[in-house]
């Protein structure tokens, strides 16, 4: 399998100072994904940027998994429904236009 999109998920705990557990942990929590190529547990790269704001949330915070997993909801929620906002003015505006 090409690896060019996986990051070992070792290598992240060690750059980032945590416990290759709470990699674990997030995972069983359904919060990330993890593939496990010839016994080496990888993580997809699309997933830093979340990964990260998790560990964040984590260390930083010192908020547990199950307010990460709520945080993580709203925060989804909320972009929902800015998206969704978004696409309500741009039809608007072209009510609005047919006015004119």
């Amino acid at each position: 399998m090409y690896k060019g999109n996986l990051i070992p998920a070792d290598e992240f705990c060690t750059s980032h100072n945590i416990q290759i557990s709470f990699i674990s942990s997030l995972q069983e929590a359904g919060l990330i994904e993890i593939t496990t190529i010839e016994e080496t547990e990888y993580i997809h790269k699309n997933q830093l940027h979340e990964l990260e704001k998790i560990v964040r949330l984590y260390y930083e915070l010192d908020i547990n998994l199950e307010g990460i997993e709520t945080v993580i909801h709203l925060l989804q929620r909320i972009n929902d429904m800015q998206d969704e906002i978004t696409i309500l003015k741009n039809r608007l505006r072209l009510y609005e236009s047919y006015e004119l």
